[in-house]
């Protein structure tokens, strides 16, 4: 074979080879990419947006007594200035929600009267008897690992067994909307269970107790979700999903990283906008949204404890709760509402049915603010896998979202844009990338060094055996003919 068609075989071949390892390279980069993105809970387009937005925040943000944070409206070009003023003309008032509503009697102006029979528990209070019994009735799990989650539940088998157990009485007042209260307004965020304690209290109300709002959530049937028996994640603020939060970032609590970290983390919605997310009684955004602080039930614990959950893939049910936080801890996600004895000497309002006309501010007849208030779709996060388990033990002495974090990610990584995430990047990662990539550029030069310019092109075929064996015969041959021939030794050398 010719010189010249060898080195075109042999151009050929590095080509191939090169274009192999650049190949693996780009598969290697795609996957860190993909492991990143899910790491953080962005989708691809949120990721573009983030991009394009750069260092922009995404929401305009009101610090509440240099403590807590309430998110105003998107930061478009529109409410570049938007203040708690300009959200405030035009808005329905507490008063015209209680007119349109035609629940709150014996309540205070806001407030929704919940009366009925609740359901007990047989050996104490808050022993989680009725959620395991619950448990027993799922037909459809989403993930049977904590924080557990169900798509549709047996309401036959729940309404034989509670059937069972006894019931109190209860009558109380309930705040319709989570602080502050308001129809259209985003929940406020980023408050201690003690500063939940003292707001109520300013307003002549008390914080919930965790039966008062188990009650107000479930009714009288006793309801997984406040809607019914089938998990829906268009009716309320649920399965959105989950990113990871930085340690630190939210003291002080007033600084621009907290800010920054809670505009990144944000996916709530404002309060009413969801009318299927209605309990029996008419209270709204009682499962998922944000967290709700209450008084625990049981005598041994914490007496903090949150319910409801929050916009993540958690549990988002009426009996479930976090019992793991003291009174002083504070994080991205928790908010309240309050209670208060009720006026008995006025009738209670009938109960309203399951999945109930939606209220004015999911129904498009809101308020003129609302319209400010409504986050862009690109400014939420998209739904969380549903088919997702995470992998930790089922106990409501755990927490859900740092239970999601060290099961979705163990260790996430970390990203400059406003303190994205401040745990590390898990050691497998970078090694794997490296290993792919060198093992993919070893094999490439391995194969070169096995292809000598003496051999033939490996693109032609191989002749027969015996064929073989005879040109190696001459070039054998031919290689002795055309030796150098054999040194003469050395002459001694004489004095």
């Amino acid at each position: 074979m010719s010189d010249s068609s060898t080195k075109g075989a042999h151009r050929a071949l590095r080509t191939v080879l090169i274009a192999k390892a650049l190949a693996g390279v780009a598969l290697t980069v795609v996957f860190a990419g993909g492991w990143w993105l899910r790491a953080h809970g962005l989708s691809i387009v949120e990721f573009q947006n983030e991009l394009r937005r750069g260092d922009e925040p995404r929401f305009v943000w009101r610090s509440v007594d240099k403590k807590h944070w309430q998110a105003l409206g998107p930061a478009d070009g529109a409410n570049a200035n938007l203040t708690l003023v300009d959200v405030a003309r035009g808005e329905e008032t507490p008063a015209l929600t209680d007119a349109r509503e035609k629940n709150s009697a014996g309540c205070a102006t806001g407030m929704v009267r919940v009366k009925g029979s609740f359901r007990t528990e047989l050996h104490g209070e808050a022993t989680g008897e009725i959620e395991r019994i619950q448990d027993a009735a799922c037909t459809d799990w989403i993930s049977k690992e904590f924080p557990a989650r169900c798509r549709t539940f047996d309401r036959a088998r729940i309404d034989e067994e509670v059937a069972k157990l006894p019931t109190r009485p209860l009558d109380f007042c309930m705040d319709r909307f989570e602080y502050p209260n308001v129809l259209g307004q985003n929940p406020m965020i980023v408050v201690t269970f003690h500063e939940a304690e003292a707001m109520c209290k300013k307003g002549s109300k008390r914080l919930c107790n965790e039966n008062e709002w188990t009650f107000a959530c479930e009714g009288e049937e006793v309801r997984p979700y406040p809607y019914g028996y089938t998990r829906d994640s268009t009716a309320c603020v649920v399965d959105r999903s989950w990113r990871p939060f930085a340690e630190g970032a939210l003291q002080p609590r007033d600084g621009a990283v907290a800010r920054a970290e809670v505009d990144r983390l944000w996916q709530a919605e404002p309060s009413g906008a969801r009318g299927a997310c209605k309990s029996p009684f008419g209270v709204y955004d009682m499962t998922g949204n944000v967290d709700e602080w209450t008084h625990s039930a049981r005598t041994t614990g914490f007496s903090s404890i949150l319910k409801g959950g929050y916009w993540g893939p958690v549990r988002a049910r009426c009996r479930p709760a976090t019992r793991a936080h003291n009174e002083d801890f504070i994080a991205y996600q928790q908010g309240f509402r309050c209670c208060s004895d009720a006026n008995t000497a006025v009738p209670a309002p009938r109960p309203v049915p399951a999945f109930s006309p939606a209220s004015p501010l999911a129904a498009g007849a809101a308020p003129a603010s609302a319209a400010l208030l409504r986050p862009r779709s690109d400014a939420l996060g998209s739904s969380a896998d549903l088919s997702t388990e995470w992998d930790h033990r089922a106990s409501d002495d755990a927490d859900e979202v740092e239970s999601i974090g060290r099961a979705r990610v163990g260790p996430a990584c970390a990203v400059p844009r406003a303190l994205l995430s401040s745990t590390s990047t898990p050691p497998f990662v970078p090694v794997f990338v490296a290993g792919a990539c060198a093992a993919v550029i070893l094999a490439a030069l391995g194969r070169r060094r096995r292809v000598s310019p003496a051999c033939e092109s490996t693109a032609h075929a191989l002749p027969p055996a015996s064929a073989r064996a005879g040109r190696s015969a001459s070039r054998g041959a031919s290689r002795n003919l055309h030796a150098a021939p054999p040194r003469r030794p050395r002459a001694l050398r004489t004095r």
